[in-house]
């Protein structure tokens, strides 16, 4: 198993509940042995002035999936990830309903990380793909 926490759900909502990811309705949906998943709703608050799903929402979903999965790898306490890079690639527009975001791991090292995001909307289609690298800093 790769996350040395078991994700609870439940906390990692409450814990976006003041922040970014609670004001854009970011919602920890599944989680496995190695990959977390949460769904971004596309509605006022996510989309650009011509309707579409922004695409710095997307880049929110992702790297909020990125930082947590993350943060879930580390056993230490007083270690954090924080972002060093993230891109993106929006590969489809999404005019509404909700998209889906999974972060699986590419690379977990000592002092870096690096994730891979894919968002695809309710059918399915792949609308967006993200990588993050995270480095792991110690108190």
């Amino acid at each position: 198993m790769l996350f040395k926490k078991k994700p609870d759900l439940d906390f990692l909502n409450q814990m976006g509940k003041d922040n970014m990811t609670g004001f854009l309705g970011i919602t920890y949906t599944a989680a496995g042995d190695d990959f977390l998943e949460a769904e971004m709703p596309v509605e006022a608050k996510t989309k650009q002035p011509f309707g579409l799903l922004h695409g710095g929402a997307n880049m929110v979903l992702a790297e909020s999936l990125g930082s947590v999965a993350a943060l879930l790898t580390l056993d230490e306490e007083g270690a954090y990830p924080v972002g060093l890079e993230i891109n993106a690639n929006h590969l489809k527009s999404v005019k509404g309903g909700k998209v889906t975001g999974r972060v699986s791991p590419l690379h977990i090292g000592k002092r870096t990380q690096v994730w891979e995001i894919k968002i695809k909307d309710q059918d399915n289609n792949l609308t967006c793909i993200s990588r993050i690298t995270l480095a792991i800093i110690r108190k």
